[in-house]
Parts: structure tokens; sequence; C-alpha cells
């Protein structure tokens, strides 16, 4: 391999003009059309050889290149360090692969800079030692990291905040709740024994309305409870164990044994798998999409199946029943805390069975979802990860 020679103003000429031998013609050529820029320096850091990748990234003609030293195309405030760099690589040259976790940088001609990349690996030519330096332009790729970075960044930040806001929305809701269980109580009792005492007494107007404050007070109980155990899901967790589903799903099934025998249920389940999870509340996950199963039917006794098969990395649980139904645009909305699609007076509860349900569910790393169609039954589907389960 010869070194260059300063052309005669046609730079990119083609590359079996240099009146070379075959193999070197092919070496050429292959120079030529490299993706990357090539730098060949020699022994004293001046450049021999440059392709035309070289002029196209840097800006230079080859003949403004040949010849001079290889730090023209480095940043001024390299110049010194990359000279002792340069000399010292001399001592022991060895080949350095692309992207070996320096940060180096290009300067074109027009003296802007831009990120790069650069492997090199001597070479021995006619008793003269070269290196060969491919440089890359990784300009598009740091942007993009750069852009990955500030993404990533906006996340931990958006997810730090959000949970933040969440245990300060779970304290608030513990609390609140709290310190309402008293005065509640004592409305609740006192409005019961107004209807106990004075029933008949004052008139069918005034029946009418304790029988509202009763009622009113009673249903705020139950949603102060209801909204306890969705805030106690986040402060009052149990770190989860082995857990079989199959014993929870009978406990439940037996703790809910006078409503199913009510609404002439049915209630059956397959094999289910142990899990790593809080028992109480896988509990109360399975209560719930039980008690609506079997709550929210039509004019046929309720049958509830509940499955389970691997899928993946997760066990896949189903929670299938013949009752009324879900119409498709209201799919989305269940699981939202006190959203209710029907009337009190049809079917009773809080609003908050299935906002439980999917917390749970999320807390255990899983998703919750639901597949109906109005008249034909609902199957309610969860995921719970494997990778922990023991047998």
């Amino acid at each position: 391999m010869s070194r260059e020679q300063p052309s005669d103003g046609n730079a990119n000429a083609p590359a079996n003009r240099y009146g070379a031998d075959a193999p070197e013609s092919r070496f050429r050529a292959l120079l030529e059309w490299a993706p990357d820029a090539v730098v060949i320096v020699d022994a004293a850091g001046r450049i021999s050889i440059v392709n035309r990748q070289t002029e196209r990234m840097f800006g230079y003609e080859r003949r403004d290149l040949i010849g001079k030293p290889v730090e023209i195309l480095l940043p001024e405030r390299f110049h010194a360090a990359h000279v002792g760099h340069r000399e010292q690589y001399s001592t022991a040259p060895r080949t350095r692969p692309m992207g070996a976790g320096l940060e180096l940088f290009g300067k074109r001609k027009d003296g802007s800079e831009f990120p790069v990349e650069i492997s090199l690996s001597p070479v021995m030519e006619g008793g003269e030692r070269l290196v060969v330096s491919i440089i890359r332009d990784v300009t598009d790729r740091k942007e993009v990291e750069a852009q990955l970075h500030r993404a990533a960044r906006a996340l931990e930040r958006q997810a730090a905040e959000l949970a933040q806001s969440n245990a300060e929305l779970e304290q608030f809701a513990y609390v609140a709740s709290h310190d309402l269980q008293e005065p509640l109580r004592m409305v609740a009792s006192y409005t019961q024994l107004l209807a106990r005492r004075y029933r008949g007494k004052l008139g069918e107007d005034a029946d009418e309305f304790i029988g509202y404050a009763v009622d009113g007070a009673t249903r705020m109980q139950a949603l102060i409870n209801d909204l306890l155990t969705y805030a106690r899901i986040g402060t009052q967790a149990r770190d989860p164990e082995p857990t079989d589903t199959g014993a929870i799903v009978d406990l439940v099934i037996s703790d809910l044994s006078a409503a199913i025998a009510e609404a002439s249920a049915t209630v059956t389940h397959g094999p289910l798998p142990t899990v790593e999870a809080d028992p109480t509340q896988l509990g109360q996950l399975f209560q719930n999409l039980i008690s609506n199963a079997v709550k929210f039917r039509g004019e046929r006794p309720p049958v509830v199946e509940i499955t389970a098969e691997r899928a993946g990395e997760d066990w896949r649980f189903a929670v299938r029943d013949n009752g009324i139904g879900i119409a498709p645009e209201y799919l989305d909305r269940i699981f939202v805390i006190f959203r209710r699609l029907h009337g009190r007076t049809e079917y009773p509860g809080t609003g908050i069975g299935l906002a439980i349900c999917k917390k749970i569910v999320e807390r255990h790393g899983g998703r919750i979802w639901v597949e109906s169609k109005p008249d034909e039954g609902s199957t309610f589907c969860f995921t719970l990860p494997a990778r922990a389960a023991r047998s």
C-alpha cells in the first residue's frame, strides 16, 4: 500500500485512476465506498490517505488534508492532549474497537463540532507503521440517546410525583374516613333511635323523612368503610407470600354462602395455582368479583365459574358469569372509583368494589379487564405474575 499523493484536482475520480496494481485498486475501491470516514495516518501523525466519506463528513477536499497533521480534524482544545495520546499509542500500538467508551469529537472545516466514534488499527506498509482510523458520525444516535434520557428523566419525575400524590391521597382518604367514623356512628345511632321510638307518632311525612336519614347514614357508613378498604390497600398491605388461590376461593364461597343460596347461584372453580400474594387482598379481590357476579343477575339463576391458565410469565384468571352483562361503552368506566352503571334501587353498593379490585391487581404487578356483552354475561380477567410462584 503506497502513500497517497496529492491529486491533480479531480478529488472524486474513480478509484482505478491511481494506476496501481489490481489488489491495490480493489483496496482503493473498497476505501472509497466505505460508509464511514477512513483516515490513514503515518508515524509522524500526518494524514496519508482519506476516502470520499471523510470529505463529506469534515467538509474538506482531500488535497487540503493530505500531509496535514491529523489534529486538523479535531477541536483545538484537544490538540495538545491528542499529540501526547498519539505518541503514547505509537509506543504500544494496538487495535482499539469502535465505541470504546470514549467521548470524542470531530471538527469540520467550518469550525462546527460533532460527536464521533473512532476505531484504530495499526498496520505495517513497506517497513513503515501506519494507523488506520475509521470515523463514524454519531450525531443522530447521540440526539436519540439524549431524547431517550430526557424522556426517562421526565417519566421518573412523573412516576415519583404520582407515587407521592397517591401516597398523600391514600393517607388523606384513610385519615378522613377514620375521623368521620365516630360522628357518623352517632348520627346513624340517633336516626335509628328516632325511627324506632317515634315511628307512627309524628305522621307519615316524619316517618318518611326519618327513613331517608337512616338510609343516608347507612349508605354513608358503607361508603366510608369501602373508602377505608381502598386506602388500606396501599397503607396496610402485607408482604406477598405463597398463597393457594383455590383455598382462597373456597373460603370466599363459604363466606358468601348466604347470598349464593338466596340467589340460587352456582359457583364453581377448576384447578387454581399457588402464587406470591397478599392473601387478605386476594380474598377481597375474589369476594368482590364473585359477589358482583351473583348480584348483577338477570332472570336466570347465576352461574359463576373461576378458572386460571398459564399465559407466559403470568397466570391469567377469569371469573365468568351469565348475568346482565355490560354495554361496550361502559367497559372502560367500571373500574373508576365511585362510578356506578345502575341506580341504588336496582343494585345496591357504593361503586368502589371494582376500583378496589383494580388497585389490588396492580399492586401485585398484574392487570385487570372485562369482556362482556349485554344480556350474555361478563368475564372479568386479571393476571398475576407467575415467576415467583411455588407449588
